[in-house]
């Protein structure tokens, strides 16, 4: 049962964001998967923090306080790349209703009005903060989460199966220790466990914080010492096809509330897969989803498909058909290796075969119209296949495909760990292809990453006009690198150097030069 009010529930979820019955909610499918697993579910949606009351309007849970932000860390949602706060927006669509370091503030509100119940911590603001970290806004290296929020235990990654085995444990009255997925504070270190550089030594020394990122992986049992105590993570759980398609399979309503419209727009939306094997430097996505692709089944996706057919707000759209990017769907990996670079893999399966099969049936789902394919793709992958360009152009965009090629700087792209990006290739073929169907590309580039000084910065412009002059209007949205925790881009902008090399890097810092870069591709 899912509920948000009454008493007696087993676990009660505290989410920054709007509580949305939905597979794309951060609780609507942890509530989903506790509700599943026969446990009464409550759900306080983004309370109002100023009042510790209302942290304890359904009482104590039997079990647990689950706290998220929701899918996005708490200071991206409440600043700009240049710290300015969204509120005073005026054109800004969206309050978000959330304090500053949103699980903070939840795990303290709740500790005043209930000093002895657990407190679980997940979502991507807990996932990226749970070692020692660079906080931008505060311009300093920050203590794990779990610390400073006193909180019994912190869930990295989706966290399905580590909601229910907390919930199952604290019920038996069990040791927390050991749950694949999760971070805990413990006095001494396992033997069994890799030490990274303590939060005394990266706070000060770039070198020592240099040796700590290049350490974080999602498949390592890590520890961190703080003080006394250590930070403790262990390995994330292995998931399965099935796994996923249990969960995608679960009773959503996928009803939107009307004080969350910004939601609509991916009401219809069918997730493909998980993880990302990219490796993009400014990606967190492998530090929280996982570095390697885990994709649903082909019949699990299309019986979502045929389900949202029969929902009384469906109008024949799929919003979106993907994942982290579209195509790669059916690139799982069927042996991974330790710490391999799956895209220069000779084994993994570049032809895009199932995902061009999955596409033509999903479009041929009786009630459906049109199967859209908004999130975005990686062209280097795609440039593998012509079929499949065909069929994304030819039937899954408006018009306009998106892209990223981010920047056309050699030097900034190998930085961005995006140097065999192809991106000329690609677009001459995407030209050749739709020409005639006046279809085109529309690009998303991004600014002041370290390494982007000002020759590269006029670079992308020089680039940006070319590209107009061919007849597009190319921009879609410029984007001011913004440093979030654990990302290898981060790592160097808060060092000044590449953590995996140890050479120096450039980094534009002042906003001044922020604003100055951006300036460049408006003309």
């Amino acid at each position: 049962m899912i509920a948000t009010q009454g008493t007696g529930f087993d676990v009660i979820l505290v989410s920054g964001e709007p509580y949305v019955d939905h597979p794309l909610s951060a609780a609507g499918v942890i509530a989903r998967i506790l509700d599943d697993a026969g446990l009464k579910v409550g759900v306080i949606e983004r309370p109002r923090w100023t009042d510790a009351a209302d942290f304890a309007r359904l009482g104590r849970p039997r079990l647990y306080f689950g706290l998220t932000s929701g899918s996005i860390d708490s200071m991206l949602v409440n600043y700009t790349p240049l710290k300015r706060r969204r509120e005073k927006d005026e054109h800004a669509a969206y309050r978000s209703g959330m304090p500053d370091r949103a699980l903070l503030v939840y795990a303290n509100r709740i500790r005043s009005a209930f000093p002895d119940a657990p407190i679980v911590l997940g979502g991507i603001e807990a996932s990226l903060r749970r070692f020692a970290h660079y906080d931008y806004w505060a311009n300093d290296v920050r203590r794990s989460l779990l610390l400073d929020s006193r909180a019994d235990i912190l869930v990295y990654g989706p966290g399905e199966s580590q909601a229910v085995e907390i919930a199952r444990r604290l019920d038996r009255g069990d040791d927390l220790a050991g749950i694949p997925g999760t971070c805990l504070v413990r006095r001494g270190m396992p033997g069994n466990f890799e030490e990274i550089p303590a939060y005394e030594a990266v706070k000060v020394d770039p070198e020592a914080f240099c040796r700590a990122q290049n350490a974080f992986s999602v498949r390592k049992a890590l520890a961190q010492r703080h003080a006394e105590r250590f930070v403790l993570q262990y390995p994330a759980p292995i998931a399965a096809p099935a796994d996923l398609d249990r969960i995608y399979g679960l009773p959503f309503s996928r009803m939107i509330p009307s004080h969350f419209p910004e939601f609509r727009m991916a009401q219809f939306s069918v997730v493909t897969h998980r993880g990302c094997i990219g490796g993009c430097s400014f990606c967190s996505l492998a530090l929280h989803q996982g570095d390697r692709i885990v994709s649903r089944s082909e019949g699990s996706i299309l019986d979502e498909i045929k389900r949202l057919t029969a929902h009384p707000d469906f109008k024949g759209f799929i919003d979106d058909l993907g994942g982290p990017s579209a195509n790669m769907y059916g690139m799982d990996c069927p042996a991974p290796c330790e710490g391999g670079n799956c895209l220069a893999c000779g084994s993994l399966d570049r032809s895009h075969e199932r995902l061009i099969g999955l596409m033509r049936q999903a479009r041929a789902v009786p009630g459906v119209k049109k199967v859209f394919v908004r999130s975005g793709i990686r062209y280097d992958l795609a440039l593998e296949s012509e079929e499949y360009i065909r069929e994304l152009s030819g039937h899954h965009v408006s018009g306009r495909l998106k892209i990223a090629p981010e920047h056309v700087s050699p030097k900034v792209l190998a930085l961005m760990n995006k140097d065999g990006g192809r991106f000329e290739e690609f677009r001459r073929l995407f030209r050749s292809l739709n020409q005639a169907e006046r279809r085109h590309l529309k690009y998303y580039f991004m600014v002041a990453h370290p390494g982007c000084g000002e020759d590269e910065a006029r670079e992308l412009a020089a680039a940006v006009k070319r590209l107009e002059r061919d007849g597009e209007k190319p921009v879609e949205g410029v984007q001011i690198f913004t440093p979030t925790p654990m990302t290898r881009s981060t790592c160097m902008y808060h060092t000044g150097r590449d953590p995996i090399t140890g050479e120096a890097v450039f980094v534009p810092r002042t906003y001044a030069e922020k604003k100055a870069q951006k300036r460049m591709l408006a003309g």
